[in-house]
């Protein structure tokens, strides 16, 4: 009988986990050649290739993904096994890791996973960024599910599905004063009137600016945005106007000491995107749920 080097599949589970060898190699405090040379062996071992390499992207094989399950259930069973003994509770919750793209308003992102967090069986893990980047960490399982407010573009080399959660018309919002000087006239009110935007290369910067175009109106812009969560910062310090969903209206009002200004017909759409075609994931089943049964309902 053939025995499994468990150091191996360790350092396999964490390169997968890490996304690279050499942050696996950081975390567990070896060499790259050494961790490169260990998933060789665990390769020989197993007589499959685990990963594909496209560009400098390590990318899990369909053997690869199945081990990575294994893996994943083997060393939680160790981590169970170890706090059972310590007298702590045996099952710990499921992690449930989800990326978020810089343009969601956090807001937002709070509304989704809130659910999914309630019954305590999901250990939230949260980490932010460019969409494109993090729609590449699902191929090697480092994140369950991307959030965005585009679908994962055709040009991404990993193959994922994009799943629409809903759409919200967008809200103009400014501190009281302005607020009430804008609202007199809105939208012709915005001509020259001082914006906060979010960057030209977001999906909402692009249609507010055809809105803008096809409307004449031509705002002052005094600055522009990648991170919707500083946007709203910086206008609830400033006297200009910002957008924002209209399905978190409230919560920004009472957040940033905003009005309304307006409401546009321009709308934002928002998505979950996975490896899976089928969502499985307790967690991304709840986020799911109370996008389309709450939020956007």
């Amino acid at each position: 009988m053939e025995w499994l080097n468990y150091h191996h599949l360790r350092y396999f589970w964490t390169v997968v986990r890490e996304g690279s060898v050499s942050k696996a190699a950081v975390r567990l405090r070896l060499s790259q050649p050494t961790v490169s040379a260990q998933l060789r062996m665990l390769e020989d071992a197993l007589g499959e290739r685990l990963f594909d390499r496209r560009g400098r992207t390590l990318v899990l094989t369909d053997v690869g993904r199945i081990a990575y399950g294994y893996a994943d259930e083997i060393f939680g069973l160790g981590r169970e096994l170890t706090e059972a003994v310590r007298g702590r509770p045996g099952r710990r919750p499921r992690p449930l890791t989800v990326g978020v793209a810089n343009a969601v308003p956090k807001l937002i992102v709070y509304r989704l996973l809130r659910p999914a967090t309630s019954g305590g069986q999901v250990h939230l893990v949260c980490r932010e960024g460019n969409a494109d980047q993090l729609v590449a960490q699902l191929a090697t399982h480092a994140l369950d599910v991307v959030i965005a407010e585009t679908p994962a573009p055709p040009h991404v080399r990993v193959k994922v599905f994009n799943h629409p959660l809903g759409e919200s018309p967008v809200t103009f919002f400014a501190r009281p004063p302005l607020a009430a000087r804008l609202k007199r006239r809105f939208p012709a009110s915005l001509e020259g009137a001082p914006l906060l935007l979010p960057t030209v290369n977001t999906a909402l910067r692009r249609s507010l600016d055809l809105w803008f175009e096809a409307r004449s109106i031509r705002p002052t812009i005094v600055g522009e945005f990648e991170d919707s969560a500083l946007m709203k910062v910086f206008g609830e310090a400033m006297d200009v106007a910002f957008p924002a969903p209209a399905v978190i209206e409230r919560e920004v009002r009472r957040y940033y000491g905003v009005q309304v200004t307006g409401r546009t017909p321009v709308t934002e759409r928002y998505y979950a995107i996975t490896a899976e075609r089928r969502l499985t994931h307790p967690g991304v089943l709840s986020l799911t749920s109370a996008a389309r049964a709450d939020l956007f309902a």
